[in-house]
């Protein structure tokens, strides 16, 4: 029963089929590949629209580089105050755009409150030489908190950025768990609302090593390939990475990952919420789920072989002195029978 995170999850056997046949044979290094190629244009189409594509090896860099991409002298990215930016990549940001920094924005569930979002942008520590200027608004989808940004909620935001000439940046390490949540398409979810940057994730959903850095405008990126090279992301053999993102776009094998993962969740929500022992923190949207389980029980799930992580409880969210959060994720590998048993322990 590994609920812990979808990090946790291997390769799906078609990702990892894709790079055993890309193991033998010479292709062209440094991105220039037939399959490099193919897989730019694959981006294209999902988008609908032409795109610049470029592949690294973590989120982490996705996102940093994506803010190096947009930097300002005393740069300010705006970001809520769960964002993986500001509380799980240990100043990478920070390090890679040179010295830009990332400020909190409050925002009930993990999303950014556009009244305050604009307040932020508005605060003399974002519009002052002393405080810096805001370079960039950032919104993750979906949440750290498990939601997912509505349409019309990324367009609003998109709005505000727009309206004070910042970039829209989205985090998106689980991109395809939010798209078919929403039930709607790559081009509606960026830049029909919007967006100008995406980080791409593909390893958090069945690939080995995959992710992304898109620009929604081409011309945007003419100077991202000296800030890849400069960080030491670009890859000598791209075409491994190419061939997981060919695989895993595949006859749309990222999106039934996605839904399979999504699927799990909400059983699993299902169960918690019938158990007399725990209680959903918040209903979820996509592959996490947060749930207030009392420390015997927890103690009890995790003895008979459950994995999941305590979360830090959110102002908001009372949880009683007998009782803890906990965040369990699941994955394109969560197995029906884990979460039937999980069910079944927490009853």
């Amino acid at each position: 029963m590994f609920f812990a995170s979808d990090n946790w999850a291997g390769a799906h056997p078609a990702i990892a089929a894709a790079l055993t046949a890309s193991a033998s044979g010479f292709a062209a290094a440094y991105g220039s590949s037939d399959l490099d190629k193919l897989v730019a244009e694959r981006f294209n189409q999902i988008f609908e629209r032409e795109v610049e594509v470029f592949f690294v090896a973590t989120g982490t860099a996705a996102n940093s580089l994506g803010m190096a991409s947009v930097s300002r002298p005393g740069g300010v990215v705006l970001a809520h105050r769960e964002a993986h930016m500001i509380e799980d990549e240990s100043g990478a940001p920070e390090y890679l755009t040179g010295g830009a920094r990332v400020k909190p924005v409050e925002g009930a569930l993990g999303k950014i409150d556009p009244a305050r979002l604009e307040e932020a942008i508005l605060h003399p520590a974002t519009r002052f030489p002393h405080g810096g200027q805001a370079m960039a608004v950032s919104v993750t989808q979906s949440t750290e908190s498990g939601t997912v940004y509505s349409l019309d909620e990324i367009e609003t935001i998109g709005a505000v950025a727009r309206r004070h000439g910042l970039p829209f940046h989205m985090d998106g390490a689980r991109f395809a768990n939010a798209l078919v949540a929403l039930g709607t398409t790559p081009a509606e979810m960026t830049w029909k609302r919007g967006v100008d940057l995406l980080s791409f994730g593909g390893t958090k959903n069945g690939c080995w090593c995959a992710e992304a850095v898109v620009f929604m405008d081409p011309k945007a990126a003419t100077q991202f390939p000296f800030l890849r090279m400069r960080a030491g992301q670009l890859f000598s053999k791209s075409r491994f990475v190419a061939a997981q993102f060919d695989a895993y776009l595949r006859d749309d094998l990222w999106l039934q990952n996605a839904l399979h993962a999504n699927t799990m969740a909400a059983r699993l929500a299902a169960a918690i919420e019938a158990s007399p022992h725990a209680r959903l923190a918040w209903k979820p949207d996509a592959n996490e789920v947060f749930a207030i389980i009392g420390k015997a029980q927890s103690d009890a799930l995790r003895k008979a072989g459950a994995t999941f992580y305590e979360w830090t409880v959110p102002a908001e969210l009372e949880v009683g002195s007998d009782e803890k959060l906990f965040r369990l994720v699941t994955s394109f590998a969560t197995t029906s029978e884990d979460v039937e048993r999980f069910a079944e322990l927490i009853a």
